[in-house]
Parts: C-alpha cells; sequence; structure tokens
C-alpha cells in the first residue's frame, strides 16, 4: 500500500525545481489543479444545487497539472502556461456561468502570476500576458453570450461573492509565494 507520506513525497518531486521561480509556479499551478475538484462543492454550499455547469471547469486541470512536467524542459513556457491556463480558464467560466458571476476577476491573479514570476530579462513575455488578460477583460466582457445555465439574481451575488474570495486568496497565496522569492534573494545578495 502506498503511504500519504510516498504520495506528497512524489507530489514535492513533481513540482521541484533548481529555478525558484520555476518552483513556485510549479506549487501554485498544483494547488490550484488540486483546488478544482472542489469548485463545484463550494457552489453548491454557496450558490446554488445547480452545479452542472461547474464541471467545465475541469477542462482547465490537466492544462495547471502540466505546468511543471513543460517547465521542467522549457522554463519559460512553463511558467507562461500557469496564467495562459488560468485566463483560458476564466474565459470559459465566464461564458458557462456568465459575467454576472464574477468569475472574470480571476483575471487579477492572473496578471499577478504574470508580473511576478518573469525576470528583467523576460518582460516582454510578462506584459505579453499581462497586456492579454487587460484585453479578456475589457474585450470580452459582456460579449460571451447565454450562460449554461442563468442563475437567480440572489444567486449571482452568491456567485460574485465566492469567486470575489477565491481570488482574493489566490492573489493573496501568489503574494506569500512571492514574498518567500523575494526574501531568498535577497539574502543571497
Amino acid at each position: 500500500m502506498i503511504s500519504a507520506h510516498h504520495i506528497w513525497d512524489r507530489i514535492a518531486a513533481y513540482a521541484a525545481h533548481d529555478d525558484p521561480m520555476v518552483a513556485a509556479c510549479n506549487l501554485i499551478a498544483l494547488v490550484v489543479a488540486s483546488n478544482q475538484p472542489f469548485y463545484p462543492l463550494y457552489v453548491y454550499w454557496a450558490v446554488s444545487d445547480q452545479i452542472w455547469p461547474t464541471f467545465f471547469t475541469f477542462i482547465s486541470t490537466p492544462f495547471f497539472l502540466a505546468v511543471p512536467a513543460v517547465a521542467r524542459r522549457y522554463s519559460k513556457i512553463g511558467r507562461a502556461l500557469l496564467p495562459v491556463a488560468g485566463m483560458a480558464n476564466t474565459i470559459l467560466s465566464a461564458k458557462v456561468f456568465g459575467p454576472a458571476s464574477g468569475v472574470e476577476i480571476f483575471l487579477i491573479p492572473c496578471a499577478l502570476i504574470a508580473a511576478t514570476f518573469f525576470r528583467p530579462s523576460e518582460r516582454m513575455i510578462a506584459f505579453l500576458l499581462i497586456g492579454t488578460a487587460l484585453l479578456i477583460n475589457l474585450g470580452l466582457s459582456g460579449k460571451y453570450g447565454a450562460p449554461a445555465h442563468s442563475f437567480t439574481v440572489s444567486e449571482y451575488q452568491a456567485f460574485f461573492r465566492l469567486n470575489a474570495m477565491s481570488a482574493g486568496t489566490l492573489t493573496v497565496f501568489v503574494g506569500l509565494i512571492a514574498s518567500g522569492l523575494m526574501s531568498r534573494f535577497k539574502t543571497r545578495t
């Protein structure tokens, strides 16, 4: 029988990387992927018993899980895959749930990841990803068409609160990871 300790060691080895920026993105990607199965439960508890639309969000799970594997071979592409997967999941979720769900707020942690985990020599990649998040917000908002399921006004208010709390928590988590990186770099100088 495989122990929980053994499983955790394998996950930690999968996320590990010599480059601390890559390791940070790997960790964030695996945390996001590990939280996705709980999203339908959060929606059930906080919003509505109509959770079938939440299963569309699982389309992005393999992309989050692939970040460490891609980053192992191609550091920049792996790091970029994290916000790209997040932005794609945000677009899909906005289409499925509707903008009133507040799901577009997840573009904030996507932009923060792009701004944080690329070196000064890689700023063009960061600016491209940040600009993409901005263009998604400005260009697609309100243009998704009818959602897969329309929720009531009070359900959309609850949905907005849930997504704001989730995106806020992810933003804080990314900030804590980034501050840990900054302190590592500071102690090296």
